[in-house]
């Protein structure tokens, strides 16, 4: 199972799908966020599904009532999203709205220092609930190996832990890896490289040799 996961965070068509048709051959999906989506329209998720036969994860981190949620959600997978990402603090009832029309992906934990805030404090509660409602996966930050561990720990069987933070934010393969990661997510240390296929292709073998 191919675990790459790209972070396509620009605002430029030609380039996010330029970069990814030099990279699919190593990735499992690839990531769109508010980026791109404004500066390139909803048309980019099947644009990306085209060109590369991926699955794309719509990172939108849904936080609203759940009828918002389902207005936005229709949307984005009529678009053809495979995966929405939603946050879990707006509780069980906004977070079902989506998943009633599609597969989800529940942020329990973010990769930034701010997430020690006020999400990490409520990362139990969180799991509790995603072990409640089995979305497809949980959102937990690859900066900090040892809370994927924790939230590997406390999740129940089959729910895919999906681990951003890798590369420009200090996360490393090995380390989320062996703390019980399903994925990697990887943005800027691709589509930032002078090279993002070479790239791509190093992290990928890097993810193999661990897999």
């Amino acid at each position: 199972m191919n675990r790459l996961i790209l972070a396509l965070d620009l605002y430029d068509r030609e380039k996010a799908i330029e970069i990814a048709r030099q990279t699919a051959d190593y990735l499992w999906a690839i990531k769109v966020n508010w980026p791109l989506i404004l500066g390139s329209g909803l048309g980019i998720i099947s644009e990306l599904k085209q060109v590369t036969g991926l699955p794309v994860i719509a990172d939108l981190k849904l936080a609203d009532i759940p009828n918002t949620n389902r207005l936005i959600a229709r949307k984005v997978f009529e678009a053809g999203a495979d995966y929405i990402i939603i946050h879990g603090f707006v509780g069980r009832d906004s977070v079902k709205a989506v998943m009633e029309l599609g597969e989800t992906i529940i942020v329990v934990e973010m990769s930034h220092l701010g997430a020690k805030e006020f999400i990490q404090p409520v990362t139990d509660k969180l799991i509790e609930m995603a072990n409640g409602l089995e979305p497809f996966g949980v959102i937990a930050p690859a900066t900090r190996p040892e809370r994927v561990a924790y939230i590997r720990s406390k999740l129940k069987p089959g729910i895919r832990v999906i681990t951003p933070g890798v590369g420009a934010q200090g996360g490393k393969v090995g380390d989320v890896l062996k703390a019980g990661a399903d994925h990697i997510i990887v943005g800027r240390a691709i589509y930032q490289s002078d090279n993002p296929r070479e790239s791509a292709r190093k992290i990928h073998e890097e993810v193999e040799a661990w897999s």
